[in-house]
């Protein structure tokens, strides 16, 4: 199979262009022709001058929601599937979700249903995705399902730009207060250090402590890079790890400076929306909670869905075992309990929802307001230490002087 490029004419007479994957040139020609469209060039395409860092290459958030709510759009406007895959191959700028689409489009080309075909691509379509669209494959909801999934994306992808942008700022002054102490520390010391030499002063212990740092930094530095290497690789792995990440989660919903009830808020708020978009959908409720656990990302709500599914499985409530895990508070157990028993538990869950991405609005504003200071003293402190380190043999100096 080669890739070739090619140019044509819709019935409008407008221009359309794209690749396509096929054994010849006239194979693209027929299916171009099945497409409706007037063939104006096919070329080859020549991949050997492109410098191909497709693995370095993800599907950002907001690519997958705007190809999603197009096709709903398209196919709730009477275009049938296989045609909206196409008009989606071609104005898909991102190469990865772009090949995500032509795959999906020759699997449902070879009669695979559209769930099954994007269950083939698990790193660009989520479990959440394919259950959504599987509920409203077999409901005959297809396009209103992949609006929801549109929206589901969209407010997820929001909760998250929402915490990566209260981030930027001390990110930013964390970094730049590290460049400026790491050069204090390889280029100004050692001036100091040429001094105290020439005068023969003897060090206090924080002196030898900080020009002890500074000949790490400017004679070893390979060291210190090999250990922060290492240190971070195995940190990652250690999170990731089946024993580690349920640690580190537990961990992170306690985490002080306000931090800890940042991080409980932001898992509610995916939970509820999770699970509040897959009931309404139509998802079985037993999947609906096990695709919530797995997609969570806090593997403290993923063991409560687990308990949660058992209790489902022997005739109990959604909201009885919420009440043993800590992560929920009370106000949610009571939502989902009269949710359960009024029958809105998707109302209910998204009332939820909206009220946490509300607090989680809040409380990035306020850990922001937080860390500023906490930053002037953190940075003011180890620069206070570095000038105390380096003025007290020179006050000795004096006073041997006198």
């Amino acid at each position: 199979m080669a890739t070739y490029v090619f140019r044509a004419l819709d019935i409008a007479g407008a221009s359309a262009k794209g690749e396509v994957e096929a054994a010849s040139k006239q194979a693209v020609a027929d299916q171009l022709k099945a497409r409706g469209l007037v063939v104006v060039d096919i070329s080859d395409k020549h991949t050997s001058k492109e410098i191909n860092l497709g693995f370095l290459e993800r599907v950002k958030p907001g690519d997958l929601t705007v190809m999603t709510r197009q096709l709903a759009t398209m196919i709730a406007s009477g275009m049938t599937l296989l045609r909206a895959l196409y008009v989606l191959e071609q104005q898909t700028e991102s190469r990865p979700l772009r090949e995500a689409v032509i795959g999906v489009r020759k699997d449902v080309e070879a009669g695979l249903l559209f769930s099954g075909a994007l269950a083939r691509h698990p790193k660009v379509f989520s479990p959440l995705f394919i259950a959504m669209v599987e509920s409203g494959e077999s409901g005959g909801r297809l396009a209103e399902a992949l609006m929801r999934v549109a929206d589901q994306l969209e407010k997820d992808d929001a909760l998250r730009r929402q915490v990566k942008s209260a981030m930027i700022y001390p990110t930013v002054i964390f970094s730049f207060a590290g460049i400026v102490l790491i050069a204090m520390v390889a280029f100004l010391i050692p001036v100091f250090e040429k001094t105290f030499r020439e005068f023969g002063a003897d060090l206090p212990p924080i002196t030898k402590f900080t020009v002890g740092l500074s000949h790490l930094i400017t004679g070893r530095w390979y060291l210190m890079i090999a250990v922060v290497a290492a240190a971070l690789i195995a940190f990652r792995r250690w999170k990731r790890s089946s024993w580690g990440r349920p640690q580190w989660d537990r961990f992170r919903l306690h985490f002080p400076f306000k931090i800890g009830p940042v991080v409980q808020k932001i898992a509610l708020a995916r939970w509820s929306r999770t699970l509040s978009s897959l009931v309404a959908s139509g998802v079985p409720i037993l999947q609906a909670i096990e695709i919530t656990g797995r997609t969570a990302g806090n593997a403290v709500v993923e063991k409560a869905m687990v308990d949660v599914t058992a209790s489902v499985k022997s005739g109990g409530t959604i909201s009885a075992p919420l009440r043993d895990a800590p992560v929920f508070p009370a106000m949610v157990v009571q939502m989902v309990g009269v949710g359960e028993e009024t029958g809105a538990l998707e109302t209910m869950l998204s009332k939820v929802a909206d009220f946490y991405e509300d607090e989680v609005a809040a409380a990035v504003k306020g850990l922001t307001s937080l860390l500023e200071p906490l930053m002037i003293i953190v940075v003011g402190g180890i620069v206070g230490f570095i000038v105390i380190s380096m003025y007290m043999p020179l006050f000795k100096v004096y006073d041997a002087i006198r």
